[in-house]
């Protein structure tokens, strides 16, 4: 039996891994990451856009703050986010920023004097100021007040991953690639490491540590089309659920992005739209504004992606055999602006579209994209149920995205999470009660245990297909848990999931071997993915009304009175074959922002009876400090400061606000 001893494991090599090892090793502890393939190759490097960090520097960003931030975070969750992480979020956002400057990530920077940009279709000139020249810069992005979003080109993830790989080396961290982990080590409501397999062997090795951390991204790869690799599959956030223990949050929380290419599904980021980039329908008109007056194009993504689909039901997609889309027309922002800002999309659209995006529209329409939810966790990244279990970035539901993500948002909480994660994870290391007091005995037990899973696989004769399973699951989430859902197709898609799980349970495989064998990959992960969908499914089936990304035909209206709460999903028992569902309450009364209108479409939200009373009181508060400086109405409206790590605490600097 092999055991590797460390005081944190981390699972995941993209940004949020990374930063959260970088942390932990920078407070004198032993951290090993596993990955399934070489760091630098991890999803975090498709983000393209950028990442938003209120540092106000751009004309277009000016008097941009935590608060414009943090507001436009909460409207944009649909007030299912937690407004304590909301705010130690955008706190640390602009810290992060500069970090990474500071690491080498190049920043576009701000040029002083007059520039063109378009804006609604139209070439405005922007005027930046001197005091600001050499400065970061931002660009616009859906459902935010400022421009708010820094970016370097739209290579902004593979910017920032390989700075944060250059300092995992510099740190000597220690990184175990083409390894996954299949079981978390737990006994009772505390978590000892993990089951290891190496890919290429087919080797089971148990890693013992003080501190386990989960970062290995969504769960998209249970839709047919995704924006997300094809290793965005959710074993992480399944290894967490198969404990029994951990709980899961807001799993039917999935967000669709407008703007992915056909039929690839690959991302055009946010940017395009951002930058100027406009959508048009079969008969080259822009339809947006006819539903978004105000927003446009730049409405919230979940709006854009459901007024995208509304029209292609209209009649008004673009034929395709591959199903009608939209157009996304970046070709008002020239080449030059094309080549230099938006060259990665240029690229896409060559190599698989075979066109040229600076003279052709490109064809896109709404795809899966990101998940909200997660392995659920209180404002340190811990497992509220499974002590000493961590987890952040996309596979954790920390909460600060509630029921949809502003773009931007994600790629800061990679590594802005990481930062205060790791931070707390190194307290728990030093705790006393982070001693590893397991018995080798139980590690065995569990390493026996998933060494006979696979043989289970491998003996087994005349089964189920694997691949066929897994494509049926990702037919039924593409078919019935898509942007529009309804109770008829959710039920159905609970049922023929529910069934599908079942059959997993019978897989048989042709190739009979252990080491470097994808069908056997394939096999037990598509038994951790059913369970996943069934999540998500079971989960959007019982949330009657529509919050964000999750919109239910039948419910159209955002229920505060009986569905402000976030989804708790757990999956008891080994054999079961649903999750079992239980609630968490959201409380109005310790809002900073009570729920309001987001200011799309029309208003159709049945009211939380505390909602007018914390209102109020939000409105006394504000009429007294009237004259304070904004930091002391903030505290007195929500206190989160004390909640970060003291490192984390200071304020950020701003042309307007400085420090000295």
């Amino acid at each position: 039996m092999n055991i590797i001893y460390t005081d944190v494991l981390v699972v995941g090599g993209g940004l949020a891994g990374l930063r959260t090892a970088v942390g932990v090793k920078k407070r004198g502890k032993d951290v090993i990451v596993l990955s399934l393939i070489p760091p630098k190759r991890s999803h975090s490097a498709a983000a393209q856009g950028g990442m938003q960090a209120s540092l106000g520097n751009s004309a277009k960003g000016e008097g941009d703050d935590e608060d414009v931030h943090f507001m436009d975070t909460i409207k944009g969750s649909d007030w299912g986010a937690d407004q304590q992480v909301a705010r130690m979020f955008v706190h640390t956002a602009p810290k992060a920023v500069r970090e990474l400057s500071h690491w080498g990530v190049p920043w576009d920077r701000v040029k002083q004097g007059d520039r063109e940009a378009i804006i609604n279709a139209e070439k405005v000139t922007i005027t930046e100021s001197a005091e600001a020249h050499g400065l970061i810069t931002a660009r616009d992005f859906g459902g935010t007040k400022k421009w708010r979003t820094v970016y370097t080109s739209d290579g902004t993830g593979h910017a920032m991953l390989f700075a944060l790989g250059d300092q995992a080396i510099a740190n000597e961290i220690e990184i175990h690639e083409r390894t996954e982990a299949i079981a978390l080590i737990h006994e009772g409501n505390r978590c000892y490491g993990a089951i290891v397999r190496n890919l290429i062997t087919g080797e089971l090795t148990a890693y013992v540590a003080k501190a386990t951390v989960i970062a290995t991204g969504g769960y998209g790869r249970i839709y047919k089309i995704s924006t997300n690799a094809v290793i965005c599959d959710g074993s992480g956030v399944a290894i967490a659920l198969e404990t029994g223990v951990a709980t899961l949050g807001n799993m039917e929380a999935v967000q669709y992005h407008p703007t992915a290419i056909v039929p690839a599904g690959i991302l055009t980021t946010e940017g395009c739209r951002g930058d100027g980039g406009i959508l048009k329908d079969v008969d080259g008109y822009r339809f947006m504004p006819d539903y978004e007056p105000e927003k446009k194009e730049l409405a919230s993504r979940d709006v854009v992606s459901r007024r995208m689909t509304e029209h292609i039901r209209k009649g008004k997609g673009v034929p395709s055999k591959y199903g009608d889309h939209i157009w996304l027309d970046i070709t008002i922002l020239g080449r030059k602006h094309i080549e230099k800002n938006l060259r990665e999309v240029k690229e896409i659209c060559e190599y698989f579209l075979g066109i040229d995006p600076a003279v052709d529209y490109i064809p896109i329409r709404p795809t899966q994209h990101y998940s909200m939810g997660g392995v659920r966790t209180d404002y340190r990244g811990e497992s509220q149920t499974l002590r000493g279990l961590f987890s952040c970035g996309e596979a954790a539901c920390w909460d600060m995205h509630g029921f949809n993500r502003l773009g931007g948002n994600s790629v800061a909480e990679t590594v802005v999470a990481g930062m205060i994660v790791s931070e707390f994870i190194s307290d728990f290391c030093d705790s006393p009660d982070s001693d590893i007091n397991v018995s080798t005995a139980l590690v065995k037990e569990f390493l026996d245990r998933e060494d006979s899973k696979l043989q289970t696989i491998i003996d087994c004769d005349g089964g189920e297909n694997a691949y066929a399973l897994r494509s049926r699951m990702e037919d039924i989430m593409m078919e019935k848990v898509s942007i529009f859902r309804n109770g008829d197709d959710l039920r159905e898609a609970v049922d023929e999931l529910e069934d599908l799980l079942k059959r997993s349970r019978n897989i048989a495989i042709k190739t009979k071997v252990r080491a470097a064998n994808p069908e056997l990959v394939t096999a037990y992960r598509v038994q951790k993915m059913l369970k996943l969908a069934l999540c998500v499914a079971l989960g959007a089936l019982e949330r009657t009304e529509s919050r964000g990304a999750h919109y239910r035909e039948d419910h159209p209206e955002r229920n505060d009175r009986g569905w402000l709460k976030r989804t708790l999903t757990t999956w008891k028992q080994e054999n079961d074959t649903l999750p079992t569902v239980s609630y968490e309450e959201i409380d109005i009364m310790t809002m900073e922002l009570p729920p309001g209108f987001r200011g799309y479409g029309a208003k159709n939200i049945i009211d939380h009876p505390n909602t007018a009373r914390r209102l109020e009181e939000t409105e006394q508060i504000k009429a007294s400090f009237k004259g304070a400086d904004r930091f002391a109405l903030q505290n007195e409206l929500m206190k989160y400061l004390h909640l970060l790590p003291e490192r984390f605490q200071g304020r950020n600097e701003r042309l307007w606000e400085p420090l000295s």
